[in-house]
Order: structure tokens, then sequence, then C-alpha cells
């Protein structure tokens, strides 16, 4: 079975970690960086372990400074999730490396990712943004982030959330940062339960009061707290290939994936850094096939879900609908 074709919605991904590693070296070398630590012999990303991956990333960013940069670094990264079948892409943007978290400089970057992402719609795909602090930066900043994404709330930017480190300083102290850009309007998500354990997925819900969560699977180390997220409905954003590449699960068939599935949580398939776990959302979809019998009709199952929980207005909800059954008819 070929799932390249099927039509695809994700939610948890991130703009620059999506760059493709000769396009972050052809504008390394344009703009005179020196980057090649970050990559191996054969060209891909490396690095050895989860702190390390975040060096990498951070180090990746450096080349994109500009507008015009983000701009061609979307277009390209959704070319790329277009030719994977996603019709749907949520995707976290980082003040932080587009203008550094300066609200001016920031509203300029969001323009021209937005207009990159308008251009895309004749891909067949749509994107929306997920403006979102980096943990480790620490709280200040995350509040900083959050005035930008309060600025441009609405239309492309429609939620707020918060990635890097899970174990750099408290949940709680991003709370203001998060009734910030909740009283903005925007969605809230958060990574929790990818390096930290299941209590780190508490702290995001009851401290954060997010809708989704990043990852989450740890959650599966503690049983009442999976009957919790069935219970609350909560939508984890899970990320298969990236869990297995950073080597939290030795394979897909060892991934909770399933089991959390099967005891109620709502669960969505999504890439992550797809160039650096060597993944798209075909290669998630044959994977998750191949380890748990997964088929079209799983898979059309948790597009659903994914649409219901997705940060977009109704009307986006309904265009994305028609094209999910469209396909499926």
């Amino acid at each position: 079975m070929s799932f390249k074709t099927l039509p695809k919605i994700e939610l948890h991904h991130h703009l620059e970690g999506a760059a493709p590693p000769a396009f972050v070296r052809d504008m390394a070398r344009a703009k005179g960086f020196d980057v090649s630590g970050i990559f191996d012999a054969n060209g891909a990303y490396q690095y050895d372990d989860f702190l390390q991956f975040l060096d990498v990333y951070e180090a990746a960013t450096k080349p994109f400074q500009t507008p015009d940069d983000y701009a061609l670094l979307t277009a390209i990264v959704l070319g790329e999730a277009a030719e994977a079948g996603v019709v749907y892409l949520e995707s976290f943007l980082s003040p932080d490396f587009c203008g550094g978290r300066d609200p001016g400089a920031w509203r300029e970057y969001f323009h021209a990712m937005w207009e990159a992402a308008l251009s895309a719609e004749e891909l067949g795909i749509t994107m929306r943004g997920i403006v979102t602090a980096i943990r480790h930066f620490g709280p200040e900043a995350a509040r900083e982030v959050a005035a930008c994404a309060r600025e441009t709330a609405g239309g492309f930017v429609t939620g707020f959330g918060l990635a890097g480190n899970e174990n750099a300083g408290k949940t709680a102290d991003f709370a203001y940062a998060f009734d910030m850009a909740r009283e903005a309007g925007l969605r809230l998500t958060a990574h929790a339960g990818e390096w930290a354990g299941p209590t780190s997925v508490r702290d995001a819900l009851e401290h954060l009061g997010v809708e989704r969560i990043g990852h989450g699977v740890r959650a599966i180390e503690d049983p009442a707290l999976v009957a919790d997220l069935a219970a609350r409905g909560t939508v984890l954003e899970v990320c298969p290939g990236s869990n297995v590449a950073l080597g939290i699960y030795p394979s897909y068939a060892d991934h909770p994936i399933a089991r959390l599935r099967d005891a109620g949580v709502k669960v969505t398939v999504s890439t992550d850094d797809p160039p650096f776990f060597h993944t798209d959302m075909t290669r998630e979809y044959e994977e998750l096939a191949r380890a748990f019998g997964w088929d079209e009709a799983d898979f059309a199952a948790l597009n659903r879900v994914a649409l219901e929980a997705a940060f977009c207005d109704d009307d986006t909800r309904v265009r994305i609908a028609e094209r999910l059954e469209a396909a499926n008819a």
C-alpha cells in the first residue's frame, strides 16, 4: 500500500527544524557562516543526544538572517511537505530566531512567512503558525515572545507554544506568557512528556492550561494520567520517528502511540523536525502501518482527530475537511 498520496494533517512541526541540510549549507556559504561542524560525512545533520540536537538546531538557524530568508525557507519547507501529501500544516515559529524577539522585527518576519504560505496554497497545502517560546531561554524571554505573538495574533498566527529543553526551569514560571497568549485569543500547546516524565504533562495542563501536548508520550508511564488525558480529550501531537531517532524508544513497534490510542487518548501524527530524523509524513505512515497494522481507515481517523484539534478558524477547517473527504471518496 502506498501512503504518499493520502492527504495528511500535521500539527507538530518546527519551521527551522525542517530546513533541508543542503539549503542550510547554501545559505551559510552565501552569508559567510561556518556550519561545517553540524553535518556528518554524508551531509546530514549530526548529533549524539538531545542536548546536542538542540545545539545543532540553533546553529542551523544562524544563516537565516532576514525576512526574505524565512520566506524562502517557508516556501521550500511547504513544498516538501506538500510532496509528502500534507494538506494542512501547523508549524512552530520562533521570534527568538526571527529578529531577536523584537516586536517590530518579528512583524516583518511574520509577514514574509505568511506571504510565502499564501503562495504555497496553490500546491494544495495550508499553513498556520504557532508562535513558540524556547523553554531553556527562560521565562522572561518567553514573555517577550508572547508579546510578539499578541501583536500578530489572528489569521496566520493562531497558536502559542513552548519548546526546547523540558527540564529547564519550572513549568509554572511560564504561566504569565501563556496567560498573555490566551488573552490574545491564541490556542495553546506545550512540549511535555518527551524527555521529562509524566509529571511534566500534568504541569503543562495545570499551570499552562494547554489544550494540546507536544509529544506527551511518556504519559504512558502513569496509567492514571493516561485515563485523565482520555477523559479530558487532550490531544497529543505525537512524533514517533523523532522519538525513535532520539532514542526515547528503540523502534516504532516499541512506541506507545498505539497503546495510548487504544486507551482512548486522542493522538495525532507529525514529523517534528523531518530532515533531522530522516523522515516525512509518508514515512511516518509507512512505519506505523508496518509496526501496528494500521491501514487507510486508521489514518483517516487520526486525521479527523487532528482536524478537530487544529488551531484554525471554522472556514479553514471546512475547507480542509473537504480535501480529506474528496480523497477518501
